[in-house]
């Protein structure tokens, strides 16, 4: 009999073996790939698909996140209100994002309806006709929303600080102003459309619990149209040569934004597992340095976080913060302080299991659910990697020593290759 009275012992998460639910793929007869899921209880599913379409590929601003914000906007038979209705009908939401690289589409639905409302994901893709009318209300809404967001110290700070790691020309570091939106052309958005949703790469990946003959209906509408294989961009970085930049934004601020950023490979380096638990502990969780140091101790901020930027070509380590104004330059001091210290001092063997803890956990819960599953073997595949990328992360974070996070903490918290930027 199980006893109420007596807790369960507890257990380190770093103990756990995780793993990572395979995925089945297949070749719809285009060539385009697709990637299956069928996990979960619940009746619902998610059909995403993902294009080699993002702003990587535009010739002028703006075009790519317009192309894709309007793509549901309407088709030779149907309205944007059309649209709408119909999906909402059904109790489906049919979303879209615009990235670097890639655009997605995106379906959520009940299970027992994704046989039918695939077809009409084909045609509202398919057959987009941009309305010249949609357009006009997304140019002028696309505008007033950027005049309200370059009044905001901490948006100015981050298309800022891109720019000077990359370069304004690199599709990581541009970004866009009033008169691109104001000088966006329909038939641009027609050419875009056409040249990367209907004639290149896409990839589908679909997850929940999900209806006999799905991959049918996907290669009735799907494997129809022509898709290459491959469709790689390249560019060159281009990083500022000054390093330190403060920005007056707003004269009568209260508040100042932060960054401080250096660039970092992506994700098939060495280091780049290993580095994911040194910036854990350095600034990416509630309990790490920056936050007992400049948010606790300090008060400085209500938050401040490190991460390392979810790129795929290169990335960048970034922190993150907002402060008030007249302590934005000792929040920096105390940045450093910090770094210098994971450099010096031998780092704690109950801090870095707390953090391993943490780690641990993170991904447990993100392999909750067949949806969270998919969003972890979507970043594999996107990124060329192998499932073993998961497992040899998770060693990594159960194994690695305080000794190498500090051999890495010397070899990247070095000050003079960190850029600084306060927008205040």
């Amino acid at each position: 009999m199980l006893n109420r009275t007596i807790p369960p012992a507890i257990q380190n998460a770093s103990t756990f073996d995780l793993y990572l639910k395979a995925v089945r793929s297949i070749l719809l007869k285009n060539g385009i790939e697709v990637y299956l899921l069928d996990a979960g209880t619940q009746d619902v599913m998610q059909v995403e698909w993902v294009f080699d379409a993002g702003n990587g590929y535009e010739q002028n601003n703006t075009v790519a996140a317009a192309t894709n914000h309007l793509i549901k906007s309407g088709t030779a038979k149907k309205t944007a209100y059309d649209i709408n209705e119909y999906f909402e009908f059904y109790g489906a939401y049919l979303q879209r994002a615009c990235y670097n690289e890639t655009a997605v589409v995106s379906l959520s639905c009940l299970s027992k309806q994704a046989i039918m409302l695939i077809p009409k994901v084909f045609e509202v893709i398919h057959e987009a006709s941009f309305p010249a009318e949609e357009l006009a209300i997304y140019q002028q809404n696309a505008q007033q929303q950027l005049a309200v967001n370059l009044k905001k110290c901490d948006f100015v700070a981050n298309r800022l600080v891109d720019t000077y790691l990359y370069g304004a020309k690199h599709p990581y570091g541009k970004y866009n102003t009033a008169e691109d939106y104001q000088q966006l052309k329909r038939e641009w958005l027609v050419d875009f459309h056409q040249q990367f949703y209907l004639h290149r790469r896409c990839r589908i990946f679909v997850s929940g619990k999900l209806p006999t003959g799905i991959e049918q209906v996907l290669d009735n509408s799907f494997g129809q149209w022509p898709s290459s294989k491959n469709n790689n961009i390249s560019y060159t970085v281009q990083s500022a040569q000054q390093k330190n930049y403060r920005i007056i934004n707003d004269v009568n601020g209260v508040q100042g934004a932060i960054r401080i950023a250096t660039p970092f490979p992506n994700r098939h380096h060495p280091d780049f597992a290993k580095v994911m638990v040194l910036n854990t502990l350095f600034g990416g969780f509630f309990g790490s340095r920056l936050m007992n140091n400049i948010r606790e101790d300090k008060g400085y901020t209500y938050g401040i976080h490190s991460y390392i930027q979810n790129h795929i070509a290169s990335s960048a380590w970034m922190i993150s913060t907002e402060a008030g104004r007249d302590v934005c330059e000792a929040t920096i001091q105390e940045v450093y302080k910090e770094m210098d210290a994971l450099c010096n001092e031998p780092i704690d063997e109950e801090e870095l299991a707390l953090v391993r803890n943490f780690m641990i956990g993170s991904i447990l819960g993100d392999l909750d659910g067949p949806f969270q599953i998919m969003s972890r073997w979507k970043n594999i595949i996107l990124n060329e990697l192998t499932e073993n990328y998961f497992y040899d992360s998770v060693h990594i974070i159960k194994t690695i020593t305080a000794a190498e996070l500090q051999a890495l903490a010397k070899k990247y918290f070095k000050k003079e290759n960190w850029y600084e930027l306060v927008v205040v």
